[in-house]
């Protein structure tokens, strides 16, 4: 890792000073906002028309779709029609989540991206919020934005950032353990030259943003802007459903997370922890959706790496019932 990617610049705060002669604002902060697009033909119009009024004539919009087998491609045809091709459309083969999101980086015309679900929408003047944040910090490479979560009862509350951890360590031990820090795409503005170190891993379905958001936090400039970015919509996916992401994934994100392309030196310290919680997440997941097996592997796991595993009594209750199932 070079010393410019060791040498953190904190920006939680604006700077004191800021040059007399200010940026283009149309040049320097324009936006690409991509949106992965597959067999969400219900919720893409709602998304696409979310950003098309905020768009300058500088930013641009992206719309991938990921090998849709429903009415996707017929509903970005009517958008295209409805708003005079005002965004580009683009179509793969089915890859992933990940395999979108490293399409979106190297077509983006801007250095400023934006990930937004499908199902989600951006919040009313998200685009001017960022445009003056960037403009004040020149020095952020992600800036952490609020969000609006909405059930699927319609109840709304409004989630806001707190002030970012004071060094790079402590910001990814509150990412990946703490769990102080929460990082949502679409909520989240990150800078091309991020993923010049790594890019979205292509092997996993599921968590494919952690590595990432990890690789930043640790190694670039971060910063946090109070104010909600996106509306994200929350849904009960069935349990077998997300078990069978977390499971392809499963410990390799360990490694992954901890890879010598993401974060090495003081972090690794920080890997077994990680390990046992990832053991103890993928035990739950295992546990709620009926793979009882499979959980009980998981949690073995983690008590071979930390018998103190033993004291988490909300797990290792469950871990009891299922042995006492035989």
């Amino acid at each position: 890792m070079n010393e410019q990617l060791l040498s953190v610049v904190s920006s939680d705060t604006p700077t004191d000073s800021v040059e007399e002669s200010e940026p283009d604002m149309n040049t320097q902060t324009a936006i690409t906002v991509i949106i992965p697009a597959y067999n969400y033909a219900k919720t893409l119009g709602r998304a696409v028309r979310s950003v098309l009024p905020q768009l300058s004539d500088q930013d641009e919009l992206i719309v991938i779709d990921d090998g849709s087998t429903d009415e996707t491609p017929a509903v970005i045809e009517k958008l295209e029609q409805e708003s005079a091709s005002r965004f580009r459309a683009v179509r793969k083969e089915n890859g992933g989540l990940a395999s979108v999101r490293n399409m979106g980086i190297q077509i983006a015309a801007n250095d400023w991206l934006i990930f937004l679900d499908a199902d989600d929408e951006m919040a009313d003047s998200a685009l001017i919020h960022i445009r003056e944040h960037l403009g004040v910090d020149t020095e952020t490479r992600m800036v952490i934005g609020g969000h609006c979560s909405i059930e699927e009862s319609g109840r709304r509350r409004i989630h806001v950032p707190d002030a970012l951890p004071s060094n790079p360590m402590s910001r990814v031990k509150a990412y990946l353990l703490d769990k102080t820090l929460s990082i949502s795409n679409g909520a989240c503005v990150m800078h091309r030259s991020i993923f010049a170190q790594a890019t979205y891993p292509e092997t996993f379905r599921n968590a494919e943003d952690i590595p990432v958001f990890a690789q930043t936090l640790g190694y670039f400039p971060c910063s946090v802007l109070p104010h909600p970015l996106a509306l994200i919509y929350k849904h009960a996916d069935s349990l077998r459903h997300q078990f069978h992401h977390a499971k392809a994934g499963g410990l390799a994100l360990v490694d992954e997370v901890f890879s010598a392309r993401r974060l090495t030196g003081d972090f690794l310290k920080l890997r077994s922890e990680f390990y046992v919680q990832r053991c103890l997440s993928l035990f739950r997941t295992a546990y709620l959706a009926g793979e009882f097996e499979i959980a009980k592997s998981y949690y073995r796991s983690a008590l071979k790496e930390d018998w103190k595993v033993l004291f988490k009594f909300a797990y290792s209750r469950k871990m009891l019932r299922l042995c006492l199932k035989g």
